[in-house]
């Protein structure tokens, strides 16, 4: 997958193209729907098949009292970006001259002179240019007008639930991982390196990871059904996100338990991820430390029965002849 990091980036032969444009916040279900459709369509039609989005995502610039907290930062929105099947992401930086854009200027410079565009797939609530005020119905006039095709995805609904970067967002922000795994249509994860809490070095002999400082979202402090992966490792683990109560501390953290752990070589670079795939209970202070202890020893229990339970569904039948 080719990458350009501003438009200049992209080479003059690019195209024709054809082209999804949004910030892919999560790359969820109705992102992948229309993904889908544009690699599927591009590779029917001789056509390039590009993802354009932006860096930093447009809110942090034009509202950031909002100080939102991304489901996937850069680099892993560039990492399903890439699963999906594109041929290439615009990665624009925003900023000022950006956001003065018109919706003409957009379409003009971007679409139809550097990406060649034949076709754009957008969903019904797609907005560009200065103020957003273009929408899906300027963007099928200035289509028609430059030789591009619109085409428009309804709302994509889901157990009741509208399939949103927001909604999963206030879903997770309510620990509620197990629906926004539904939304996302894979479970909800974030990407790391261990932190410094409880001692790394060459060797790791202690069954639990404190994840490095994390700025983007995580869900509601709690604990949960986690797997964490470990480099290329993979472990069925217990997870704490908060800020340990009990031990008095005021210092968020996101401190996975390992449950199948064996002895592990930890750099501070190592590549931790820990997925989340159902809440236990709210992050609570405990009279002491051998009362935590004892939750803890519940929590790994259920934990066990979950993974003992999700192995059983997964299983393969066997058929008897």
């Amino acid at each position: 997958m080719d990458i350009f990091h501003k438009l200049d980036d992209v080479p003059p032969t690019f195209g024709p193209s054809i082209v999804s444009v949004g910030n892919f916040d999560g790359v969820h279900r109705a992102h992948a729907h229309v993904l889908d459709e544009i690699v599927g369509r591009g590779r029917q039609n001789g056509l390039r098949a590009i993802a354009v989005t932006f860096e930093p995502h447009p809110a942090r610039i034009l509202r950031p009292e909002l100080t939102l907290k991304l489901l996937t930062p850069t680099s892993e929105k560039l990492r399903l970006l890439e699963a999906a099947g594109v041929d290439a992401v615009l990665l624009l930086p925003f900023g000022r001259d950006l956001s003065l854009t018109t919706p003409r200027q957009f379409a003009e410079r971007i679409l139809r002179k550097k990406l060649h565009a034949r076709q754009l797939h957008e969903g019904y609530n797609f907005r560009f240019g200065h103020q957003a005020s273009g929408d899906i119905r300027l963007l099928a006039e200035l289509g028609r007008e430059m030789g591009f095709e619109v085409v428009v995805y309804p709302k994509m609904v889901l157990r009741g639930e509208t399939v949103s970067s927001s909604r999963i967002r206030e879903l997770l922000s309510a620990g509620q991982v197990s629906p926004a795994r539904h939304l996302l249509g894979r479970p909800f994860c974030i990407l790391g390196t261990p932190g410094r809490g409880r001692g790394y070095g060459s060797k790791y002999t202690v069954p639990t990871i404190n994840l490095a400082r994390y700025e983007e979202l995580a869900p509601q402090d709690g604990v949960y059904v986690t797997c964490t992966r470990v480099d290329r490792e993979r472990f069925e683990s217990v997870t704490n996100v908060g800020n340990r109560p009990t031990f008095g501390a005021d210092l968020f953290a996101i401190e996975t338990h390992l449950l199948n752990f064996h002895p592990i070589e930890l750099t501070p670079e190592t590549e931790v991820e820990i997925c989340f795939l159902d809440r236990l209970r709210d992050e609570i202070r405990f009279p002491s430390v051998d009362a935590l202890r004892e939750q803890i020893a519940r929590d790994v229990k259920t934990a066990r029965r979950y993974f003992h339970l999700l192995r059983r569904r997964t299983a393969p039948s066997s058929i008897s002849g």
